[in-house]
């Protein structure tokens, strides 16, 4: 989420996003970080076979059923949401409707917390004690990496939420917060990534054990059937012991790809960030003369798209998603092209 630095108030932001852009589809798309090893094919074809012409069951019973036993919880404690980014701006409307004057930020993260927030006129302070509502992140976005004091954000008075976005794909170490602690945050999931299917658009919350009447607000915010029929069949299948053995399978792979990928980058002499995720940021080695942006673009048109981490607060960087080996040798060809072709 890019914020214009000439701009007096509050800033304007405009939604930055990897993926698919005017060009169409990049052939090698390092900019999102979907698994590279999906589509998950037991959840891809249970979207293949999902019935597209009834509506779900709008209260979702047996659906939240299968995701509180997957979580051990009681199923009033989860709730259904169109996407991440609709519980986002969701929870954030009810922040304000409880009489929420900020909200804490970590300092690099997704750009819809902030848009959100901009959106309600909340603004965003630096420290959790001054905030109502308070985001986490772990792994995080950008960087892939542990949040520092989780358990410090954690305060009754607070909505404070915890986006695990990227906990399956973790390739190393552990959340770390005790399991009375996590209890007590919202936890925001989105399997869509996990499962290579990001097109699919579909996300579940459990709320805190103490949450109470907090989720029946939440949930009269919701439009009726914010999941579709492809998302119920994307959800019922990532509870499955057959998805989840092949996500389990999955890590050791992506998690050679990633340290070959590491590897390359640092031939090419790019300065590689530590992660824990699917994806890490590195400082590329930019020819003389060549900004980044004209490094991204002149990958953009060889097929090779990376994300630009400005927006995430990190100048002079990028995202790169692991992916498989043939994508990995055709960035590290194109570089040496722009290299050879800038000398």
């Amino acid at each position: 989420m890019d914020a214009d630095p000439m701009s007096h108030g509050a800033p304007v932001f405009t939604r930055v996003h990897g993926g698919p852009d005017g060009a169409g589809v990049p052939m090698f798309d390092f900019s999102t970080n979907s698994h590279a090893c999906g589509p998950c094919p037991a959840a891809l074809a249970a979207v293949q076979q999902a019935d597209a012409g009834r509506y779900p069951d709008a209260a979702y019973e047996t659906l939240r059923r299968q995701l509180a036993a997957f979580h051990g919880v009681d199923a009033q404690r989860v709730l259904l949401a169109g996407s991440a980014s609709e519980f986002i701006f969701r929870i954030t409307a009810l922040a304000v409707q409880r009489g929420a004057t900020a909200v804490c930020l970590p300092p690099h993260s997704y750009g819809d917390y902030a848009q959100a927030a901009q959106a309600w006129k909340l603004p965003v302070v630096a420290q959790p004690a001054q905030a109502q509502l308070r985001w986490a992140c772990d792994p995080s976005s950008p960087l892939g990496a542990a949040q520092p004091a989780l358990g410090e954000l954690l305060d009754p008075s607070a909505l404070c939420v915890l986006d695990r976005a990227y906990e399956p794909l973790r390739l190393e170490g552990a959340l770390a917060l005790s399991d009375a602690a996590l209890q007590a945050f919202w936890q925001l999931w989105t399997p869509n990534k996990a499962l290579g299917l990001t097109g699919v658009r579909a996300a579940y919350v459990i709320a805190p054990s103490d949450a109470g009447d907090v989720v029946v607000q939440l949930d009269s915010l919701a439009p009726s059937w914010p999941v579709g029929a492809h998302g119920v069949a994307m959800l019922e299948a990532w509870t499955s012991p057959e998805v989840q053995t092949w996500l389990a399978a999955s890590l050791a792979t992506l998690h050679e790809w990633k340290a070959r990928q590491i590897a390359l980058c640092e031939v090419m002499g790019w300065t590689c960030l530590p992660s824990a995720a699917n994806f890490f940021c590195a400082r590329p080695l930019l020819p003389q003369g060549m900004s980044l942006a004209q490094l991204l673009d002149e990958l953009r048109g060889q097929g090779i798209k990376l994300r630009d981490t400005m927006s995430f607060g990190l100048p002079g960087q990028v995202r790169l998603g692991v992916l498989a080996p043939a994508a990995q040798d055709a960035l590290h060809n194109a570089w040496q092209h722009i290299i050879r072709k800038a000398t």
